[in-house]
């Protein structure tokens, strides 16, 4: 026995091992989902020694296993504080997938403790896959019928492969810490990242990002979809002492920088579905939309469209795709290639009105076309959304609508009378061209109560009185005043009119008209 390993064996006996505790955070909410064991020795010379120093001379001198049961003694042991809703996970090292005793052992700790193996994760990393397919499937399946949960850790740096996850029943994809850290500064690493989150929640598995140390790391990887992370930035490893304070402390959601645009529109809402379950909605979507709808990429070439925008177009779905704007409708391309370029660099551009020809008719279409730039996780516009709704009939109706109420106008020019509207509190809404005429006021002067100021002062407060009586009680307005144009005459006219009452009774407006009078008639009401 060499001289390391009679110092490991006794420092396992003296109890100078020691369990540290790593926060596992859920990122959608921020609450504590539990925690990750990690090794500490307590030397008691050189004081406290990282496993870097350790780990490696267990696993090279075989008692890596007498070291992570009494790791797991201890954890465990400390677990039975916690609520019974956070769980554990613990490392297994390769050499601990051929440990004929090991599973033994978590049972007896755990039994010991009072922990439901429910509650507890075994990480195995992917080298430790490589050597024997057969025996790491019947190793996992024992932990397995055991009751624990199982997690695939540092995927994507080892030699292990897909069908490892397809034949092992893991439950957990761990993201490495090495891609973790350099996304925010590598586009590769966040393609890597979102790859395995992707893989992960689409195979079903819970998927954890470890090492995250920066608010921008946690931002990108909910954004993601990630549904787990670990790492400095939720808090460092604590040792038993201070479990339980790491447990109270209030936690919250996290709020990513990137979420909202500067109209305040947030985007994160999707990630309360998995990735194949989002594709679903957003296809259905897609497709039943009643607006025409395109993705281009940066090179303008359409990567997707639904069959509205096709039937808009007069071109098949399939023949759209690869192919740029320029060429699918080129008649209007110049008139529209500036506002995708605009969306390309990062603008929002919301209805642009086009007119063009008819698909397969005579006439022309009126169309309101909005251009969205679509981010990757990193915030870089990677294309355009395009919204195209055909508003042909409601620019018609429209321009129908002010034809009818211009006819309706010169009609009512026509007649003696002068017609008016008031609201409910006597504030004028409208009013015949000819007031204008008579009392010289612009058309911004009589709106509101600005009518008030043609009456001769004389004629005002009765005016006023009347007008309260009838806008309180509801009885048609009859009244006289003098109005006149500046520096001209006085004009007698007479006001009737009736409310226009709503289902309650209450009353919406008043619609009347103005008539001249006798001269010589006297004034106030008639």
């Amino acid at each position: 026995m060499s001289s390391d390993r009679e110092e490991m064996l006794l420092a396992i006996e003296n109890g100078e091992f020691h369990p540290y505790f790593q926060p596992l955070v859920i990122l959608r909410t921020g609450q504590l989902q539990g925690f990750e064991i990690l090794a500490r020795w307590k030397h008691p010379q050189r004081g406290w020694v990282q496993p870097d120093a350790f780990i490696p001379l267990a696993e090279r001198d075989g008692w890596i296993d007498a070291l992570t049961a009494e790791l797991l003694r201890k954890a465990l042991s400390a677990a039975a504080t916690l609520p019974p809703s956070l769980t554990l996970a613990v490392n297994m090292s390769p050499s601990q997938l051929r440990s004929l005793t090991l599973p033994g052992q978590i049972q007896c700790a755990a039994h010991s403790a009072g922990f439901s193996l429910d509650r507890l994760i075994i990480e195995i990393t992917e080298n430790a896959l490589a050597d024997d397919m057969e025996h790491a499937r019947s190793v996992t399946h024992e932990y397995k019928s055991m009751g624990c949960k199982l997690a695939l850790d540092d995927f994507g740096t080892g030699s292990s492969s897909l069908l490892h996850l397809q034949s092992l029943p893991f439950d957990e994809l761990k993201v490495d810490r090495s891609f973790v850290s350099s996304m925010t500064q590598k586009r590769e690493s966040r393609k890597i990242v979102a790859a395995v989150v992707g893989l992960g929640q689409g195979l079903g598995l819970t998927t954890v990002a470890e090492g995250v140390e920066t608010q921008e790391q946690a931002d990108m990887l909910l954004w993601m979809g990630c549904e787990l992370g670990q790492g400095w930035f939720f808090g460092r490893p604590r040792p038993v002492e201070e479990l339980a304070t790491t447990v109270s402390v209030p936690r919250h959601a996290l709020t990513p920088h990137f979420s909202t645009d500067a109209k305040g529109r947030v985007s994160l809402s999707s990630l309360e579905a998995l990735p194949t379950q989002r594709l679903a909605q957003l296809q259905a979507i897609y497709d039943g939309a009643p607006v025409g709808l395109a993705f281009l990429d940066c090179n303008l070439r359409h990567l997707s469209v639904n069959r509205r925008l096709a039937d808009m177009n007069g071109i098949a779905m399939e023949e759209h795709l690869g192919k740029t704007v320029a060429e699918i409708i080129p008649e209007i391309f110049p008139h529209i290639e500036p506002f995708i370029r605009r969306a390309l660099k990062g603008e929002a551009i919301p209805g642009v009105e086009i007119t063009r020809p008819a698909s397969g008719a005579n006439g022309e279409r009126t169309i309101l076309m909005s251009y969205e730039p679509a981010r990757d996780e990193a915030r870089e516009v990677v294309g355009v959304s395009v919204a195209l709704v055909d508003v042909t009939e409601l620019r018609q109706s429209e321009k129908a609508r002010r034809e009818t109420e211009e006819h309706f106008r010169h009609m009512l020019e026509l007649l003696p009378q002068i017609p008016w509207i008031i609201d409910a509190e006597g504030r004028a809404l409208d009013v015949s061209q000819r007031w204008l005429d008579i009392t010289g006021m612009t058309d911004d002067q009589w709106r509101g109560f600005g009518w008030l100021d043609a009456l001769h002062p004389d004629d005002l407060e009765p005016t006023l009185e009347i007008m309260r009586a009838s806008l309180q009680t509801g009885h048609p307005i009859d009244l006289e005043y003098r109005v006149r144009r500046p520096g001209g005459e006085w004009k007698r006219l007479r006001a009737r009119g009736a409310a226009r009452f709503d289902e309650d009774g209450k009353i919406l407006c008043w619609y009347g008209c103005l008539e001249h009078v006798d001269e010589d008639s006297p004034g106030g009401s008639v």
